[in-house]
């Protein structure tokens, strides 16, 4: 055991194994302030050879001391704390990130912490110890199978400076950006204006004259791109995967996809294709291939994952998207299920000849690397969509398009898994799941859909065609609010309040400009200064089925034009009011606006 001080913790380093075991390693923890409030402790392994390492736990303990919430990435709608002895938290490349985040419910962080290596599988805790309330933190490596390995090297940052809790996750994000191996991939400006998808209007019934009619209405809109999902490259329409491996356009829905593509461009729309990574269907073409190159085989979807470590299947996979990409001018991938490739209780396949990688982890690094770099080549603002769990610091490498993963018509769901993407994707485009709602059912209500996910960017995924006409308006008007406000709403500081609490209040600021959504009973806070300057312009938005909002300002704001507008953008009032010190009430409709115009003194 290896034990390290700094001036608020005391680490412990400790191996499951014996110390035999361990001869041939030589193992380093070292500290290092970097600024005051945070620390990095270093863990340094080092062998004269090759060999397994050992399985390494690092601990601490903090104390409970005014803390009422926590946060990690794959936390969801079940914010509460964990007892030390429940199962841990799991984070690799394709899953979730290594970070947690101790606050009280004024949002002001007590202890935030991460860890370096996003690309290899760590195990992490922060659970409530019941004896000395006090929280027991430990990170631990090497638990699954690993690869076998010289030299191991990487940092856990310890943050417990008294800042909003989302600024402290804001810096841990951006040390992560400023570490080589996770520079972020380039956004296009496509990658964050609103989207048509296929999935949950057509599911795997899509044609190219379905696409073609939907994605017309679509443009005009505010829809700046198509995501065409699953069913394009088969004619079985029963969700499973038998059928994927061999991606070719299935003839009887999209008998010229090339001509397909250029018509939605015509429409001045993007083009994104859906792939299923890792599967191979025991139906196509390329089973027998690859039958025997398998990490597992899924009964149920009757698909085998692909086994990466063979560079002739990193190949395959690569040479799929490049053909595709040349032959079609497409626009962007929706690469999904990165996920399947790992797993934590899997059981991998006996050593075979023609593998180049031990460790999957690398090899999907080196699949995804290749691929990203080889179409960028052909197409630099290419688009490449990851969906959760995978969205962590390593993958925002490859990918510029984080999606929450389905969450069908659930609103607030889709609010706390857009807004747990942004507190960690920096540049990074955050899209919301699709959107869907029954189309008899109140604008208002229907609105909330879009209301919810303000703050990420909008994938829209309804029947256009047949939607009610004010439904129509409804969509119109928001899609273009999204658009003219992208700067601030994907750009700008954002704030995202009270996770515990499904971020029942949140704001984001860029310039003069601020943004506010409040989706609960409360009093909005009004302020002439925010992180990025004076605010000239408040705009707030009602994410919920009752009239009216209440906001305070601590300071008179002065003179200011406070226009008011239903669900659907109509104007329901102008007014001129004097902001003074106190309480106001502002009569905006159910899913409504209120844009306030502060006149310059």
């Amino acid at each position: 055991m290896i034990t390290l001080s700094t001036n608020k913790h005391c680490f412990t380093l400790e191996s499951e194994r014996c110390e035999e075991e361990k001869q041939g390693f030589q193992i380093y923890l070292t500290a290092e302030r970097k600024e005051e409030g945070i620390d990095l402790i270093r863990l340094v392994l080092m062998s004269e050879q090759e060999r397994m390492p050992p399985v390494l736990t690092l601990r601490w303990v903090h104390p409970a001391d005014d803390i009422q919430a926590s946060w990690h990435p794959a936390q969801d709608r079940n914010k509460s704390f964990k007892a030390d002895w429940m199962r841990g938290l799991r984070a690799n490349a394709a899953t979730s990130a290594p970070v947690y985040s101790l606050f009280n419910t004024n949002g002001r962080n007590k202890m935030t912490f991460a860890f370096s290596d996003a690309l290899h599988t760590s195990h992490y805790s922060g659970g409530i110890r019941e004896e000395t309330a006090e929280f027991g933190c430990s990170v631990q490596l090497f638990k699954e199978a690993s690869a076998p390995l010289r030299s191991y090297e990487a940092t856990l940052l310890v943050d417990t400076r008294d800042v909003p809790y989302h600024e402290s996750l804001r810096n841990v994000q951006r040390w992560w950006s400023g570490m080589p191996a996770y520079e972020p991939a380039n956004v296009p400006d496509a990658a964050k204006r609103p989207m048509y998808s296929t999935w949950y209007s057509m599911h795997q019934n899509v044609t190219a004259e379905s696409v073609e009619a939907e994605c017309e209405l679509a443009r005009s809109l505010g829809m700046g791109a198509v995501i065409v999902d699953d069913g394009w490259q088969t004619e079985d329409n029963r969700r499973g995967y038998a059928y994927t491996g061999d991606w070719e356009p299935c003839e009887s829905k999209f008998p010229d996809m090339a001509r397909h593509v250029r018509a939605v461009h015509t429409l001045g729309m993007k083009f994104v294709l859906w792939y299923a990574v890792p599967y191979v269907g025991i139906q196509s073409k390329a089973w027998d291939r690859f039958k025997s190159k398998l990490v597992r085989f899924n009964e149920n979807s009757k698909a085998g994952v692909l086994d990466p470590r063979y560079p002739d299947v990193r190949e395959y996979i690569i040479n799929t998207y490049e053909k595709a990409l040349k032959a079609w001018d497409l626009d962007g991938f929706k690469l999904d299920f990165i996920d399947a490739f790992y797993s934590p209780e899997m059981q991998l396949p006996p050593e075979a000849d023609g593998r180049d990688r031990e460790s999957i982890p690398a090899a999907v690094d080196q699949l995804l690397t290749d691929s990203i770099s080889r179409l960028r080549a052909l197409k630099p603002d290419i688009m490449i969509e990851f969906r959760q769990p995978y969205i962590g610091p390593a993958m925002r490498k490859y990918g510029n398009m984080f999606r929450a993963s389905d969450c069908p018509y659930d609103g607030i769901q889709n609010r706390v898994r857009t807004l747990d993407i942004r507190q960690l994707c920096g540049d990074t485009a955050a899209h919301a799941d699709m959107v869907m709602w029954h189309p008899e059912e109140p604008v208002e209500s229907a609105a909330l859909q879009l209301i919810n996910l303000l703050f990420a960017v909008p994938q829209i995924s309804m029947p256009l065609q047949s939607l009610p006409g004010e439904h129509l308006r409804m969509l119109r008007f928001w899609l273009g609010f999204c658009n003219e406000h992208h700067d601030v709403l994907q750009d700008g500081r954002l704030e995202p309040c009270s996770p515990e609490l499904l971020y029942p209040f949140v704001r984001a600021s860029k310039g003069h400009k601020a943004i506010i959504a409040t989706y609960h009973d409360a009093i909005v806070p009004l302020a002439a200064e925010s992180g990025t300057g004076t605010v000239r312009e408040i705009m707030i938005v009602n994410g919920r089925l009752k009239e009216g909002i209440y906001a305070e300002t601590i300071d008179a704001l002065g003179e200011a034009g406070v226009t008011i507008k239903n669900c659907s953008g109509d104007v329901v009032s102008e007014q001129r009011i004097f902001v003074a010190p106190g309480l106001h009430k502002l009569q905006i409709p159910p899913s409504g606006i209120a844009i306030i115009q502060i006149e310059q003194s």
